[in-house]
């Protein structure tokens, strides 16, 4: 879908493109993306350069230190970032605790947080999932217990995108479990390095390191540290996963990754040896998907421009995840059966930057298996998508 620009957006557009063709580093541009994004030398790399263009939070207001862009803008910022090749940012500063501390935080929070985490200098994660407290977050058990200026907080987190590499995480504890669930519980800002922390890697089917667990044990943490009111926070966790899920569309990179699909099968064969852009299956299989890739476009851009003369993003987010998300397996399943047997080559030293060695095959079909295999969390991760029926069954359709 191409939107219909007024002179001004379209100046804007040429603006971006001018930029990105002179500061995207080649490096950056080439790195491999395994799970969330490239690898955390190139990243850092590409947020600095946002950062000193002045374009490191699309999102944000000004008032934050955002760019104040419209949506029209951010959408076409994250097209032509895409169509590029800059790497997706990592999205637990930016995208989800950052707007939560300009909206609830004091300020101290924001004086302390806000700078780090638009510089990139400050990496973040999330404490949210626990063992038997996923989807059903509200039952979460990780406890903290008010001792004069501080909490003591007992527990564990799973699943902890990047918790290796980060320096805070934001975490969902639980302060009162005397009340309905999701009364109880506070949202604490954690310095990882605070003793009683202990990160154990978890390595996923893509053969990579990406998640972790989490243990605490009577960790302090100052009262100060908590965004809001004590037992409120299940107000700011629900903030924080209407942005998730309005972000995890991923239109722009889908759209990215059916073009590169395009070009795979102008070079890659089906069984009978005639190549997949001739062949009437697959190029079925993969006109099926685009459609479904322009309806969610469609609804996103619906969405954004009604939460931008006024409205909220509320449970309509959960139609972007649910589609953002099956759209995005659907074409690495596509991208698996293109490439066949060198999707399978493991090159784990390669993606995580510890060798050179030539692979085997086509270069596209490196990261195939690796993203295929990190995929297939993306309908589990942010709220299952069977959750995310039931919200929209009750929200939206009042069942």
């Amino acid at each position: 879908m191409q939107l219909s620009l007024n002179p001004e957006d379209e100046a804007f557009r040429q603006e971006v493109r001018a930029f990105l063709k002179e500061k995207l580093p080649r490096d950056v541009a080439e790195a491999h993306s395994v799970g969330i994004s490239v690898p955390k030398v190139a990243l850092k790399k590409w947020h600095r350069t946002l950062y000193e263009q002045g374009w490191i939070a699309p999102a944000w207001p000004e008032a934050a230190g955002g760019t104040g862009w419209t949506l029209t803008r951010q959408h076409i910022f994250q097209e032509e970032c895409a169509q590029a090749g800059a790497p997706s940012l990592m999205p637990f500063g930016l995208s989800m605790v950052g707007p939560v501390i300009y909206t609830f935080g004091t300020v101290a929070q924001k004086a302390q947080h806000i700078p780090g985490i638009l510089s990139g200098d400050v990496w973040w994660c999330q404490g949210y999932s626990e063992p038997g407290s996923g989807s059903d977050l509200a039952s979460l058990k990780t406890r903290a217990v008010r001792d004069g200026d501080h909490y003591v907080v007992n527990g564990q987190k799973i699943w902890t995108s990047y918790a290796h590499e980060a320096d805070w995480i934001f975490c969902l504890v639980r302060t009162d479990d005397q009340v309905k669930a999701q009364e109880g519980i506070s949202f604490l800002l954690i310095d990882m390095k605070t003793p009683g922390i202990t990160v154990r890697p978890i390595v996923s089917i893509d053969e990579l390191h990406h998640l972790n667990e989490v243990f605490f044990e009577d960790v302090r943490v100052p009262v100060a540290n908590r965004i809001g009111e004590e037992n409120k926070g299940w107000t700011y966790a629900k903030f924080l996963l209407a942005h998730e899920r309005t972000g995890i569309a991923g239109v722009a990179s889908s759209k990215k990754a059916a073009e590169e699909l395009h070009l795979i099968a102008g070079t890659e064969r089906a069984g009978d040896g005639q190549r997949l852009a001739d062949d009437p299956a697959w190029q079925a299989a993969l006109a099926e998907v685009e459609v479904k890739l322009a309806a969610l476009e469609i609804t996103n851009l619906r969405i954004l421009f009604a939460a931008e003369k006024g409205g909220s993003v509320g449970a309509e987010a959960s139609i972007l995840k649910i589609l953002g998300t099956e759209v995005q397996q659907t074409l690495q399943t596509l991208a698996m059966e293109a490439i066949g047997y060198y999707a399978l080559a493991s090159h784990r030293d390669r993606l995580e930057g510890r060798s050179n060695e030539a692979i085997v095959g086509p270069d596209y079909g490196e990261t195939v298996y690796a993203n295929y295999g990190f995929g297939r969390a993306s309908t589990i991760y942010g709220g299952s998508n069977e959750i995310q029926r039931n919200v929209l069954s009750k929200a939206v359709l009042g069942l």
